[in-house]
């Protein structure tokens, strides 16, 4: 399979929310055949020839700034960059039984029952609740999974989330709130650092980039991919790059991750210890290219459920996305000026985020009315 086969879906449909279809997948499960919505082209429909093992990339040394142990994970991260835009990191400080602690009380979400579930559906235009399929959004294509998604931001009042969750939810899920109140905290502080590690791989100042992440609005999505009869002709989550910065993934010990190098899909085998980390558009553009954004997607189970936990790191929205000069230096610009606000707007309400993404969205951006000041 080639690069060129890879195909870009269509542009999102407009919906009406009175007249959506929800999708029920742990009813669905059980069926022998799945609706026709969730069936994929066949283009797409490639499958995974090797495994990826590159070395993992160690951060206690980076961390406590030894410099024997930073060099050597800027060599493995620069090299993985520019190649696929993927690595993993390890020795992340975040605790094992904190990881843990968020995919049990998540798991007491996706168990409510689905009308509970729909109480709290994403709307759309918005990032955050519960949604089935990504039906709200899609027509075709649709992934076989459910969401939970909520905006954090590190400057929040540290009961943020948990008065999201008992606002949504009730009292009851106090605990998830303060369980994902301490893991959004720690993604933060690994996304800064990983920021950090990204700015040295680039020959930069270790903080140029971390000043544009300290106070934007990231995103944590909880998936849960119920098991499906039909792997074979849908997707958990449908070949794509991710247009926001960086995105921080956890995978349960059941796996489905794969990234798309060297003209084949390549199967993340999971590590509970390990931290998946996927530059997006978003940084490909703050780094004029140097960077590729990462091809990947998530394949299902026939048996059983698959779960990940996703950390989107955004700037803050106003943010003008341009490289340093630094990275501009005897080359031309890859991409004009934009501001994270617009291409959120662009991804998340008028588009549907694929292969070229950015390469859609600067045609819709010329076309918009300019802002005078």
């Amino acid at each position: 399979m080639s690069s060129s086969t890879l195909v870009s879906l269509p542009s999102m449909e407009p919906k009406d929310e009175n007249t959506l279809h929800r999708f029920n997948l742990n009813e669905l499960k059980r069926q022998a055949n799945v609706p026709a919505k969730f069936l994929w082209p066949k283009v797409d429909l490639v499958g995974t020839e090797g495994v990826f093992d590159e070395p993992l990339v160690d951060l206690e040394g980076f961390i406590k700034g030894d410099e024997i142990a930073t060099a050597k994970a800027i060599e493995l991260v620069r090299a993985a960059c520019t190649s696929h835009g993927f690595f993993q990191v390890i020795n992340h400080g975040v605790d094992a039984d904190l990881i843990q602690a968020a995919y049990r009380e998540i798991d007491t979400v996706f168990e409510l029952p689905f009308d509970r579930k729909l109480g709290f559906e994403q709307k759309l235009g918005g990032y955050a609740g519960f949604s089935s399929a990504h039906a709200e959004r899609f027509s075709t294509n649709l992934p076989w999974k459910e969401t939970f998604s909520l905006g954090y931001r590190g400057t929040d009042s540290d009961s943020a989330l948990v008065d999201y969750f008992t606002s949504a939810l009730g009292h009851d899920f106090e605990n998830v709130g303060r369980a994902y109140q301490k893991y959004c905290e720690k993604m933060r502080e690994l996304s800064l650092n990983i920021m950090e590690l990204l700015a040295l791989s680039l020959g930069l100042d270790r903080s140029y980039y971390r000043k544009f992440f300290e106070d934007g609005t990231s995103v944590m999505r909880c998936n849960y991919y119920p098991p499906c009869k039909k792997s074979d002709v849908t997707f958990g989550t449908g070949p794509h790059c991710d247009p926001n910065s960086i995105t921080l993934v956890h995978q349960d010990h059941v796996g489905g991750l794969e990234i798309f190098t060297g003209d084949k899909w390549l199967a993340v085998p999971p590590r509970q210890d390990v931290f998946a980390i996927n530059i997006g558009d978003t940084f490909m553009a703050f780094c004029n290219g140097r960077y590729k954004s990462c091809v990947h997607r998530a394949i299902l189970n026939e048996e059983k459920v698959r779960r990940s936990l996703v950390y989107f790191v955004n700037p803050k929205e106003d943010v003008v996305v341009r490289p340093p000069e630094d990275l501009v230096l005897n080359s031309s610009r890859v991409y004009p000026d934009f501001t994270w606000a617009s291409l959120f707007d662009f991804a998340n309400n008028r588009y549907r985020a694929g292969l070229q993404t950015l390469q859609d969205f600067f045609p819709w951006l010329s076309s918009q009315p300019k802002v005078v000041t």
